[in-house]
């Protein structure tokens, strides 16, 4: 299944606190289960402005479809193509 990083722009992302970023999640969740389990979120980093999403889905629309329902921004939506870590050089 492919994955796929989502870059969203939400300024004063990193001041967010526990509180919102839990109800940002719960969201979240809720939203994904929605969608079936076809989509998956695996991870996000949150920067000062902006939130790195990692998500498992069959195709960028539904990827798209999920932060059209949660509210949530979806400024790019890139297919990884392949993952490197420092085991790569070995």
């Amino acid at each position: 299944m492919p994955k796929f990083v989502i870059e969203r722009e939400i300024p004063g992302a990193g001041k967010l606190s526990e509180q919102e970023l839990k109800a940002v999640s719960q969201t979240s969740c809720n939203v994904l289960r929605e969608l079936g389990p076809e989509v998956q979120w695996l991870q996000s980093y949150v920067t000062a402005d902006k939130i790195y999403c990692v998500y498992i889905a069959p195709n960028e629309e539904l990827v798209r479809e999920h932060a059209r329902r949660g509210g949530f921004p979806a400024n790019s939506v890139s297919r990884v193509t392949s993952i490197i870590d420092p085991t790569t050089a070995e």
